[in-house]
């Protein structure tokens, strides 16, 4: 099967991303961390031999450009077709993931619950941890226990990240939201009426007369000729 690839540079800690796609869909996102661009493929290709690799920046730009606008808050949805591989639990599991909302975050025993598995919670976990699809496939909204940031496939700190970034920006819809360009349109008339009382103010100067001393304004009177 043709396999086609992109290496992205997304903003740190994440460094860069590997994004694979076959006939169906997406089937790789993956931190390189130090791994070289052949030693990442060789990885991907153990798990489903026979592949033909070819970097495709055409096919996966569109992808990365999203992925992109994620980053900074301008969308909050990744839409692609996605297509990882694994067991009947595992892409259950990464379903129920799909569907927690953004900026919101949920447990293992929850994602148990929800795939009809309260107690294979080692399972569940597993799944969890094995995602193929790292950001597309949100399990870095997946807490512990305790409620805060635990195991992730690529490290706490990338977890951490990520969860702040939705936490900052969830409150927004996106650059297309009718709130974001309300606030906007609400500033620019409060800058332009500004712009225009210091405008009336330069133009009230310039009319306004010069003032002049009044010791200057005086005529200065020759001395009177003494008579002899």
């Amino acid at each position: 099967m043709r396999m086609v690839y992109h290496v992205m540079s997304a903003p740190q800690p994440l460094g860069l991303l590997f994004l694979a796609s076959g006939e169906r869909g997406l089937r790789h996102v993956s931190f390189m961390d130090r791994r070289s661009l052949k030693r990442t493929i060789a990885v991907m290709d153990a798990a489903s031999p026979g592949n033909r690799w070819e970097p495709s920046l055409f096919d996966l730009r569109p992808l990365a450009d999203q992925m992109d606008q994620y980053f900074t808050g301008a969308t909050h949805t990744l839409s692609w077709p996605i297509d990882p591989q694994g067991d009947e639990l595992s892409r259950a599991v990464w379903r129920a993931l799909l569907r927690v909302p953004y900026g919101e975050t949920c447990t293992v025993a929850q994602l148990a619950r929800e795939v009809g598995q309260p107690r294979n919670l080692r399972a569940v976990a597993q799944a969890v941890l094995t995602n193929p699809l790292a950001i597309v496939v949100p399990c870095h909204r997946v807490l512990g226990a305790d409620g805060k940031p635990s195991n992730y496939v690529g490290g706490l700190p990338r977890k951490k990240f990520l969860l702040a970034v939705e936490q900052r920006f969830r409150r927004m819809g996106g650059l297309d939201d009718n709130r974001v360009i309300g606030e906007l349109t609400r500033r620019v008339p409060r800058a332009a009426a500004t712009a225009r009382v210091g405008l009336k103010r330069v133009a009230a100067a310039k009319k306004r007369p010069v003032a002049t001393s009044s010791r200057a304004a005086t005529p200065v009177k020759a001395p009177k000729k003494r008579s002899r």
